[in-house]
């Protein structure tokens, strides 16, 4: 049994550099970690990577050979991924099997026993595309993790993150919320929504109402008045009730906030924990 976090997002929201200081934080408290970059696009990666996608498929090829776009490329990827998963398996199983205790020579109490496990085994981090068409439109990178949750016992969590200047537009917060959701229901694991790049939201003006409206997503009938004074979405005022009307009814989207440039020992305690509750 193996614990992790699959980190997506859409393009821009800080995946990669959430993995790497996600990555330093697990090291700090004591915990093994294993980098996993499946994006074929990212070529500077600020990490240590243990496994990595370029090894398997290079993006640049595929769009050569294929005369394929980077989204396209992506998807051809990603659909290459999931046809050859063995190869994924084989890379993760050693990290798996290099628990380094057994409970036939300790005497502890069953708690201890699990608690001390969960130290000594080695957590995951996949760092995935942020090609939303991934985790909306096509099942191949879902397929990917439920084969790696169910071949090898991982117990996983989606990490979605968002970026959180889109709160300081209406119309862009209802799209992330409506693409928060979408993933939620596509990908079916336990899921947080973290509002990322927190530090950087007064760049962009100042916000209609306090963070907290934002990150509860509660009656969001207030954001309508807003949307009215932008002739653009006044214009579509029947479909945005309709789209936060669903929204609300599901009753599932919130956010955590993040800000990465903060120390690791006040950024990340309380969103790892809750990712372990």
């Amino acid at each position: 049994m193996g614990f992790g976090q699959v980190v997506i997002g859409p393009p821009g929201s800080g995946k990669t550099t959430y993995c790497n200081g996600m990555s330093q934080f697990l090291k700090l408290i004591g915990r093994k970690v294993v980098v996993v970059n499946l994006d074929p696009a990212n070529d500077l990666l600020p990490y240590e990577c243990a496994v990595n996608i370029d090894d398997l498929i290079k993006l640049s090829d595929v769009m050569s050979e294929h005369s394929l776009g980077p989204n396209g490329g992506l998807v051809y990827c990603m659909d290459y991924l999931e046809k050859n998963i063995d190869w994924l398996e084989s890379k993760l199983k050693p990290f798996l099997d290099d628990l380094g205790i057994t409970s036939s020579n300790i005497s502890f109490s069953s708690i201890r026993l699990n608690y001390l496990f969960l130290i000594a085994d080695h957590y995951f981090l996949f760092d995935f595309p942020g090609q939303v068409e991934l985790f909306s439109l096509h099942s191949n990178a879902k397929n990917v993790i439920t084969k790696l949750v169910h071949t090898l016992d991982l117990r996983l969590t989606a990490v979605h993150l968002v970026d959180a200047h889109l709160c300081c537009d209406p119309g862009k917060y209802v799209s992330a919320l409506v693409l928060s959701l979408t993933t939620m229901l596509h990908l079916d694991l336990p899921h947080i929504n973290v509002l990322s790049k927190i530090d950087l939201i007064e760049n962009y003006g100042e916000l209609a109402y306090n963070l907290e409206y934002y990150m509860d997503v509660e009656d969001l009938s207030y954001l309508q008045y807003h949307l009215d004074q932008d002739p653009r979405s006044s214009k579509y005022r029947k479909l945005t009730k309709e789209l936060c009307d669903v929204i609300e009814d599901f009753g599932l989207v919130n956010f955590s906030t993040l800000d990465i440039q903060a120390s690791y020992l006040f950024v990340f305690p309380p969103l790892y924990s809750f990712l372990n509750s």
